[in-house]
């Protein structure tokens, strides 16, 4: 991969409940971001699933949870490397893992860590992440329920908070309990509250949203996605629907992009 530093990436997270839709506006957001050829996206997924390497049509082959299982493997053996060594060694295999189709690159995160004391491989792992990350205009990342996950797996910081929720009270009191961690655990510049699978206006107005969290618009119940979704189809290639359109003006009203 080319190593072109940017001075400032957007950084989206977008998180929520399970269930509610997050992979699917993560990969509509990664498509609308890439319709300019002179961008260039980072899409992490860090959700255990995996889902997003389907949505986006990669295989999500390596992951970044494989790679820090085989380095705790040659620890164990007693396999000793100093630490400049070692770094070089977790930077090329974090760049190996990359997929990259045009101005789309692919990263999976994998499950989460087994159990052990770790913590300066982790920290390492997420060191490349974000220094890979600056070689991006945008790294949309879909995370898991909670942002801490993130911050403690992918990146340190993200600059933009996409919060996730269909119209289920579920789903809308997960938001509120991510937003008030959030807002003392992580750190962040913008935080939002987008709705999904909404079938009108009427029903977006009856729901008790959380007060604290700004609304930046809501996703219409859309077949177009959800038979892409039951049928595992890659959906930077459907047709233009509604929810697309709406995904743009959600996003165009939340990051800067051009």
């Amino acid at each position: 991969m080319e190593q072109i530093i940017r001075s400032n990436p957007v950084l989206l997270a977008v998180c929520g409940k399970g269930g509610v839709g997050k992979t699917s506006i993560s990969a509509v957001a990664i498509r609308i971001l890439a319709e300019n050829a002179d961008r260039r996206i980072l899409a992490i997924d860090a959700d255990p699933a995996v889902g997003l390497a389907t949505a986006l049509g990669f295989r999500g082959d390596r992951t970044v949870n494989d790679i820090r299982n085989d380095l705790i493997g040659r620890i164990e053996k007693g396999e000793s490397e100093n630490r400049q060594s070692l770094l070089g060694a977790l930077d090329y295999e974090v760049l190996a893992a990359l997929e990259e189709r045009k101005n789309v690159a692919f990263l999976a995160i994998g499950r989460p860590e087994r159990e052990g004391c770790y913590c300066k491989v982790n920290a390492m792992l997420r060191d490349i992440i974000e220094s890979v990350a600056r070689n991006f205009d945008y790294v949309v990342i879909d995370g898991e329920a909670g942002i801490e996950q993130v911050n403690r797996r992918v990146l340190s910081t993200v600059t933009h908070l996409l919060l996730v929720s269909d119209a289920s009270s579920k789903g809308l009191k997960v938001i509120e309990t991510i937003g008030s961690v959030a807002g003392q655990a992580v750190h962040y510049e913008k935080a939002c509250l987008l709705l999904n699978r909404i079938r009108s206006a009427e029903e977006k107005n009856r729901l008790s949203l959380p007060p604290t969290m700004p609304l930046i618009g809501w996703i219409p119940e859309d077949d177009g996605i959800r038979e892409a979704d039951i049928a595992g189809r890659n959906l930077m290639e459907i047709a233009h629907c509604p929810a697309i359109e709406a995904v743009r003006a959600a996003i165009t009203g939340f990051i800067d992009y051009k």
